[in-house]
Parts: C-alpha cells; sequence; structure tokens
C-alpha cells in the first residue's frame, strides 16, 4: 500500500501539470509506467528468491528425513546388537 502511494507521490508533478495541462499528461503516463515496472522487476526477482528458498527448504526436508531413516536404521541395528549380547 505506500508502495502505491509513494508511486503517486513520485509521479505527482506530472499529475500536477497534466490536470493544468491535459497535453502534459504524456509525462505523467511515462512515469507511470516506469515505476510499475520497476516494481513489476522487483516483484519478479522478489518470486525468483521465494522459488530458490522454497526449492532449499524442499531439499533440506528431504535431508533431513533420510537422516531420520538413517537414525531409525541404526537404532534397529543397535537394539539387534544388543539383544545378541545378552542372549
Amino acid at each position: 500500500m505506500h508502495r502505491i502511494a509513494w508511486l503517486l507521490v513520485g509521479c505527482s508533478w506530472s499529475w500536477s501539470a497534466a490536470w493544468a495541462n491535459p497535453s502534459a499528461a504524456s509525462p505523467m503516463a511515462a512515469c507511470l509506467n516506469q515505476r510499475i515496472a520497476q516494481h513489476q522487476a522487483e516483484v519478479d526477482h522478489l518470486q525468483k528468491d521465494v522459488g530458490r528458498q522454497e526449492s532449499a527448504s524442499q531439499q533440506a526436508a528431504q535431508r533431513l528425513q533420510q537422516q531420520d531413516r538413517t537414525i531409525a536404521e541404526l537404532r534397529q541395528q543397535l537394539k539387534a546388537a544388543q539383544e545378541a549380547v545378552w542372549h
């Protein structure tokens, strides 16, 4: 929401010029289009970052699952070894 406000504030000079002179609407539109393009580029960048973070999180979860399986297997082997010693 704040970004929209800054977008409008950043182009306010064009808005006042366009209000006084309708032929000046083009600079305002250009300013808004530039700001929109900048914000879209930032959104695209953030979406890529989120994708990388999600991928890393999934890989970490898979590693943890594998470690849990390894621990369970080692516990079973330890239990079997202890039972063999006691019998």
